[in-house]
């Protein structure tokens, strides 16, 4: 397929456009800002596009969608109304979107969202930003017909690598394991969520591309983890075993403002197997991929 992979910069997208390169498709990203000259994806077509203000002869020339560029914390203007933000950008701006895409002719669409509403549907009433990931999700699939195949797989924390690109989350938790960060003493908070490496979350795109329901919400994941065990296990890659403290503070690297179940919540599920075995994606990545990321960011230092 001819595939544009829309936000196709990032470390989500970025990794899911070069896995769908090596199956043998055509594939061109976009996004706002150039991938970085040091990455694979530089080597790929790339046109400048914000989804919010999207023409959609933009669109036109492609059998095939993945949308990697819904909204986060991290996209709130200073001194914007967050919550208004979301209802723009996410529960409006993507349903929208996702209507260009299908006018401009393309017949197969994935939408990678988030896995609050699903996996705690508790927080679609208490949580703005999960309402607004809920209806970008729902608004979205609610076009699937005859001849517009959309989907949405829902993920959980994904981490992972990029050759050449830093990504400032990752490589703060990378440089606290390493000894970087002498200003935040070690230690983790209660609570958890599910986790799930880049690897397999590039094949459970594909698989949704190729073989995904109109119509369906896929929830996928990996590994159930707590913050102990995720801290834990970086610390342990950069050859520190002592065991991590437990603390109900706030933690710089984990604020509050981004755990929306709460400090101390705890997010953990099992993917369906079904689902799993539909998409096709690994499980049993997360190890491996935290010992990846505290190397990549030693070396990248």
């Amino acid at each position: 397929m001819r595939i544009l992979v829309v936000g196709g910069t990032g470390l989500i997208g970025g990794h899911a456009a070069l896995h769908l390169q090596t199956l043998g498709h055509t594939v061109h990203i976009a996004a706002r800002h150039p991938p970085p000259a040091a990455t694979p994806m530089a080597a790929l077509p790339f046109a400048p596009l914000d989804y919010l203000h999207a023409e959609a002869d933009a669109l036109a020339g492609f059998d095939a969608l993945v949308f990697c560029a819904g909204n986060d914390i991290r996209h709130v203007p200073p001194d914007a109304d967050a919550d208004a933000h979301w209802q723009r950008a996410n529960a409006e701006g993507v349903p929208r979107f996702f209507s260009q895409a299908r006018d401009a002719g393309i017949r197969r669409a994935v939408l990678v969202g988030s896995f609050y509403p699903q996996a705690m549907p508790a927080l679609v009433d208490r949580d703005a930003y999960v309402r607004g990931r809920k209806l970008a999700d729902d608004g979205a699939r609610a076009l699937a017909g005859d001849d517009f195949a959309v989907c949405s797989v829902n993920a959980p924390f994904v981490a992972g690598t990029v050759p050449g690109l830093v990504v400032p989350g990752l490589a703060a938790h990378a440089a606290y394991a390493l000894g970087r960060l002498p200003q935040i003493p070690p230690f983790a908070i209660p609570g958890g969520v599910n986790f799930m490496s880049t690897r397999s979350l590039s094949e459970a795109i594909a698989g949704a591309l190729q073989r995904g329901a109109p119509g369906h919400a896929y929830l996928v994941g990996d590994e159930n983890l707590g913050f102990a065990d995720y801290f834990g296990a970086l610390f342990r890659a950069a050859g520190r075993n002592d065991p991590l403290p437990v603390l109900d503070r706030e933690h710089p690297l984990l604020p509050d403002a981004i755990l929306y179940a709460g400090r101390g919540g705890t997010i953990h599920y099992e993917p369906d197997a079904a689902e799993t075995a539909l998409l096709g994606y690994r499980r049993g990545d997360m190890q491996a991929t935290l010992s990846e990321i505290v190397a990549f960011y030693r070396d990248a230092a």
